[in-house]
């Protein structure tokens, strides 16, 4: 099964985080299926904080990835929900009109 988890980076007492599409049964710090953003929890600016792609996050909770508490919660900060299974419609491009004329 694939979980949606934080993986730690920084030195000591300055943590940095990667949001990544892991195996359930790898490490935390281990190999990682895919990268899907950040969470930087020192940074005083609120908009750099968390930098996380969105659509492909809903496209692995879409297959049944599981997230974990701390990545449900940063999901429901950005506006996502973190419920897994939800059927997400892909976005689909605007179509310009062109006028006959």
């Amino acid at each position: 099964m694939v979980r949606l988890r934080l993986k730690r980076f920084g030195r000591r007492h300055a943590p940095f985080y990667r949001l990544n599409a892991i195996d359930s049964r790898a490490p935390r710090d281990g190999r990682v299926i895919e990268e899907l953003g950040w969470y930087d929890p020192i940074s005083k600016d609120e908009e750099n904080q968390i930098k996380i792609n969105a659509e492909r996050v809903r496209y692995w909770l879409s297959v049944g990835a599981q997230p974990s508490e701390t990545v449900a919660g940063l999901l429901k900060k950005i506006g996502v929900d973190p419920t897994p299974g939800t059927k997400y419609e892909p976005v689909a491009e605007p179509t310009t009109a062109k006028s006959a004329s």
